[in-house]
């Protein structure tokens, strides 16, 4: 998925090696599977959840197991080989791929293909980003009024003067709240769990062994759960909270610093603030799934759609081609590969 930076005259890469990607056609192929790969396992094909359906989805499981073999043979050739016959045993880790190296290298129990499988998760995961972050600028191009929050919010933090990093999460909770409002709007499918022993739930009787589906689009979409769940508010999972803090204290989040804390706390100098926060652990919003098949790189999509999502609004004023373009399939976190186009320009402070 490129996102890009457009004038109406030609299209502007935001960075140098966007343009070496263009010139690197492997590289291209490989990143266009992950995004394949990701739009076409959100599409909820019943042989996602019914595997004896297989021979009727053919060409779709030849298709998928082509594209992954690609991208196996680009990851062990191009990163993996090519690491390792470079190696440092001794020298500092520099990145995740050299400690999954070191551990095969180290522990002969390890398998090869664990570190295979790993990676493929990773890579992937940023398909993942990606399109959170294009459905978060699909929001904003869509709706001024939240554009012009986030602005707000993030250059009261900022001023302006530098990026915004993964600590200033907590203060900018209208943005977090933005990709949250994202993530539920998107209702996707969550995968299928199977009872471990019999249970009763609401007075249904579920037997071990039976395989259960999360309904994520009626959770997410529900009059009994959300206030006009068909309207886009980012508002609806932000609260106001109390936090204790010290008179003239001198940290902006309302909590005292490490020096303040330092020494017995006097009453008679605190102070309760007001903060708006985000709303924790909302029962009925699942957006990675809950339990033993939560999705195991939700820490990775949330964190980076933050950071990559409030740098580029802090830093480009976002506007559709064409507003009709900006259309998302109901129940799908995923956009295709040819996605609608977005005009990044730059803001003048």
């Amino acid at each position: 998925m490129d996102l890009t930076c457009q004038t109406p005259s030609r299209t502007v890469r935001s960075r140098r090696a966007s343009r070496d990607a263009d010139n690197d056609m492997e590289f291209r192929k490989i990143v266009d599977h992950f995004d394949e790969i990701f739009w076409e396992i959100n599409q909820g094909y019943a042989v996602d959840f019914l595997p004896w359906l297989a021979p009727f989805y053919k060409k779709h499981m030849e298709k998928l197991s082509n594209w992954s073999h690609d991208i196996r043979s680009f990851i062990l050739s191009r990163i993996v080989d090519q690491r390792e016959n470079h190696l440092d045993m001794e020298g500092p880790e520099k990145d995740f791929l050299d400690g999954l190296l070191r551990v095969l290298h180290d522990d002969p129990t390890v398998d090869r293909n664990t570190i295979i499988f790993m990676l493929e998760d990773f890579l992937g995961g940023h398909s993942s980003v990606g399109n959170l972050v294009m459905l978060c600028l699909a929001a904003v191009a869509r709706d001024p009024d939240v554009a012009k929050k986030i602005k707000a919010e993030i250059d009261g933090l900022t001023k302006g003067k530098r990026a915004v990093t993964l600590a200033d999460r907590s203060l900018l909770p209208y943005t977090e709240a933005t990709i949250l409002e994202c993530l539920r709007y998107a209702s996707s499918p969550i995968v299928p769990h199977v009872a471990t022993e019999n249970a009763n739930i609401s007075g249904y009787g579920v037997e071990k062994g039976t395989v259960v589906f999360i309904n994520n689009y009626e959770l997410n979409t529900s009059n009994k759960y959300w206030d006009e769940p068909h309207k886009f508010d980012p508002s609806r999972f932000l609260e106001r909270t109390k936090v204790r803090t010290r008179r003239n204290s001198q940290c902006d989040s309302g909590m005292e610093s490490d020096s303040e804390r330092i020494g017995p706390i006097n009453k008679a100098t605190e102070v309760k603030k007001e903060v708006v926060t985000v709303k924790k652990n909302i029962p009925h919003f699942l957006p990675f799934s809950i339990g033993k098949r939560t999705c195991i790189g939700q820490t990775l999509v949330t964190t980076m759609s933050f950071v990559m999502f409030a740098n580029i609004v802090q830093e480009f004023d976002v506007a559709a081609v064409n507003k009709d373009d900006l259309i998302q399939k109901p129940a799908c976190v995923a956009l295709p590969k040819d996605t609608f186009e977005l005009y990044l320009l730059p803001r003048k402070y």
